[in-house]
């Protein structure tokens, strides 16, 4: 039986919508026709994920959504923590808004996460969840050290800026900061004042509360919903290859391969999208 795949190449226009939940106005964007498919991150908005949206478009609605805090959404109380639980919330009130059922999901990094907590707090709502590197930091034996980095992370934050938090960030995860010669990476542009806010928002509210989520995974397991677990190919350096490794093996499946490493999507969109099409195809 032949198939005929989506041309994935071709931007896609997206309608732009909002949605007022408790605390925040939530922005969210809709590509494309088809089966619905969230793509979502933490702290990662609307934009990074538009080339892949654009490229599941072809053969999804694929909605995209900006975190509380983040971009074009409103917070009430900036110091408000953005837990999994409140992020899983705001994608349930997203399926509310969009007058849906259910969806599949992909989740990268903290969008994973959240992916999780909705699966567990939001039954039923989720048909596939294609958990993409979550850093569940806790599941791992060396705990108590994964902590003290986070912590070591906030701290520079604080002391030092947002450039050194990152780039500390960066080095913490497992990815190489050197250059091709070996020389540093050169530093980033001066942060803007809303990269500063977004910033902010990341390491005082949001990187405790994701990295220290513990899934409940009996729940997983008994789940009405489809869970995998999305490891990068290129990403046995990364910390979130040993979290993704552990959370597959508690849950009974391997991991399903990804182009690329962390953020594959960012750098072969439609590669990846074919990817994950194939995958939620089962």
């Amino acid at each position: 039986m032949s198939t005929v795949c989506p041309d994935m190449t071709l931007p896609i226009n997206a309608t732009t919508r909002t949605v007022t939940v408790p605390g925040a106005r939530l922005h969210y964007e809709v590509r494309g026709s088809g089966p619905l498919l969230l793509v979502i991150g933490s702290p990662m908005a609307s934009a990074e994920f538009a080339p892949l949206a654009d490229a599941l478009a072809g053969g999804h609605t694929a909605v995209t959504y900006d975190p509380r805090g983040h971009a074009n959404s409103t917070i009430d109380d900036p110091d408000e923590d953005a837990t999994a639980e409140s992020r899983a919330d705001d994608i349930a009130a997203i399926l509310d808004d969009l007058g849906a059922e259910s969806a599949d999901v992909f989740g990268s990094s903290g969008g994973a996460v959240t992916g999780l907590a909705l699966v567990t707090r939001h039954p039923g709502r989720v048909r596939t969840l294609v958990a993409h590197e979550p850093p569940l930091l806790e599941l791992l034996p060396d705990a108590a050290a994964q902590r003290a980095n986070t912590d070591d992370i906030i701290d520079t934050f604080h002391t030092s800026g947002v450039q050194a938090a990152w780039y500390r960030f960066m080095v913490t995860a497992g990815f190489d900061m050197t250059a091709p010669d070996g020389a540093p990476v050169a530093a980033p542009p001066e942060p803007s004042d809303d990269d500063r806010a977004d910033a902010a928002r990341f390491f005082d509210h949001e990187l405790r509360p994701t990295t220290r989520y513990l899934p409940d995974i009996e729940a997983l397991k008994n789940s009405s919903s489809r869970v995998l677990i999305g490891l990068g190919v290129d990403s046995g350096r990364l910390v979130t290859h040993r979290t993704s490794t552990v959370l597959a093996e508690l849950l009974g499946s391997p991991p399903v391969e990804f182009p690329g490493d962390h953020g594959g999507f960012l750098g072969a969109p439609d590669d990846f999208a074919r990817r994950l099409t194939e995958v939620l195809r089962g």
